[in-house]
């Protein structure tokens, strides 16, 4: 005999109460301090991933295009004369350090940076759930993602100045839960200003209604791309070459690596227009998603961080899912912040969902030839829509229930759950 929804539902959640103990003893054996051994092992491992990177012949193909775009200002041209350079002109005012730093240096150099900054976005997000900087989870769990999740080698490999977006969202998101929502604001403007990728974030300041935070978001990369523009001849080349060259996707360079669904699904042999109405779909539910977890705030046990990161992740995911393009160290923005998160009970991390939308992104795990190289994009989206997917549902889903005891006439007390499951009381009932 099949049971109802509500005994189903009872029945796992005290399944997953039984094996809650064991994940408690788990996080906290991960906070305890590490030993001195662990934290130099560690430094070495992250250490030698720089090192190898630099001897790589293929180093630093994406951060060539801004360091181009820099040299090209500084011999009196227009960094937009380049399609492939499709950034603020903030960013070329960034990219001029770099541009004055001979190619030995930089190769040397920016790996470390790379490193340096994906640490400091990791450092950040334990700070913000409260975990010590010398325990095991923070000493050990970089370095672990760094070996294992193979985007962590490709953006150092690149040096992508996604790198600064990923150490940017920690830190100004522990900023707001400190309530410094006006530092958190000039955090997010600064990294918008270097890459444009963190605009979708303005949507949790106008959530949070700190339109301090969110003028600084606006104001700060809008003033650096007015001096660069004043700087640069041809500055409406923005307008009327890149921004176009944008919106089409850009072209047949980039497909190859593209893990929107935008671009996935065509190559599988879906219709464009279905595939975009897909992408535009899923990206409505994430922002649905994001907007009725924003407004539950009642069943966190914590601070307010879980809400923060959950409801930064959604949007950054759902932007993700109709941008163009999206490559695969773009997750590495809220993979992270997400991973942090594991040490609050119900977190995604807790669940098995999780790891399994990851695998296809895990070193070391085997495929077949057709899907390396120039179709490493299928895997990348399989991971961007998983991790989409179950962040949503989570936020959709809150599943809480409770048992009261039910009496009814001639019969004793009981509190048997078929006679007494019901929804428990949550904020997001205003969602509705």
């Amino acid at each position: 005999m099949g049971l109802r929804p509500g005994i189903w539902r009872i029945r796992r959640q005290r399944g997953a109460a039984a094996s809650g103990p064991a994940g408690d003893r788990l996080v906290g054996w991960l906070l305890r301090p590490a030993a001195r051994p662990w934290q130099l092992l560690s430094l070495a491992v992250l250490l030698g991933i720089a090192v190898s990177t630099s001897l790589r012949e293929n180093w630093g193909s994406d951060n060539a295009f801004v360091v181009k775009a820099a040299q090209t200002l500084l011999e009196g041209g227009s960094p937009y004369e380049d399609k492939r350079f499709l950034y603020l002109p903030s960013a070329v005012l960034m990219a001029v350090p770099e541009a004055l730093l001979p190619q030995t240096a930089l190769r040397w150099l920016l790996p470390v940076g790379m490193s340096g900054l994906l640490g400091a976005g990791w450092l950040a997000a334990l700070r913000l759930f409260s975990v010590p900087l010398r325990s095991r989870f923070a000493v050990i769990g970089f370095p672990v993602l760094a070996l294992a999740y193979k985007p962590y080698v490709n953006l150092v490999l690149i040096g992508n100045w996604t790198a600064i977006s990923a150490a940017a969202l920690p830190v100004a998101l522990l900023l707001a839960h400190r309530r410094h929502w006006g530092a958190a604001g000039v955090v997010i403007g600064l990294a918008i200003a270097c890459k444009p990728m963190l605009v979708p974030i303005g949507l949790l300041f106008l959530l949070a209604r700190r339109w301090r935070g969110l003028a600084a978001a606006v104001l700060v990369p809008l003033l650096l791309s007015l001096a660069g523009a004043l700087l640069m001849p041809s500055p409406s080349l923005f307008f009327t070459k890149t921004l176009p060259f944008l919106l089409k996707g850009q072209d047949a360079y980039a497909l190859p690596w593209d893990a929107s669904p935008i671009a996935v699904l065509p190559r599988l042999g879906v219709p464009e227009p279905v595939a975009v109405l897909v992408a535009f779909a899923g990206a409505g539910v994430g922002l649905w998603a994001v907007w009725v977890r924003w407004r539950r705030a009642e069943e966190d046990a914590d601070g307010g961080e879980l809400r923060l990161v959950e409801t930064a992740c959604m949007v950054m995911l759902a932007a993700f899912l109709v941008s163009r393009p999206s490559f695969d160290h773009y997750l590495l923005v809220v993979v992270p912040l997400l991973l942090a998160s594991g040490v609050r009970p119900g977190s995604m991390p807790r669940s098995p969902w999780f790891w399994a939308a990851l695998v296809p992104q895990l070193a070391g795990v085997p495929w077949p030839s057709e899907l390396e190289r120039k179709r490493r994009a299928f895997k990348d989206c399989f991971v961007l829509c998983g991790l989409a997917i179950v962040l949503a549902r989570r936020a959709l889903c809150s599943g809480r229930v409770t048992v009261d005891p039910v009496t009814t006439a001639g019969s004793p007390p009981r509190t048997e759950p078929e006679c007494a499951a019901k929804p428990a009381r949550s904020a997001s009932r205003t969602a509705f």
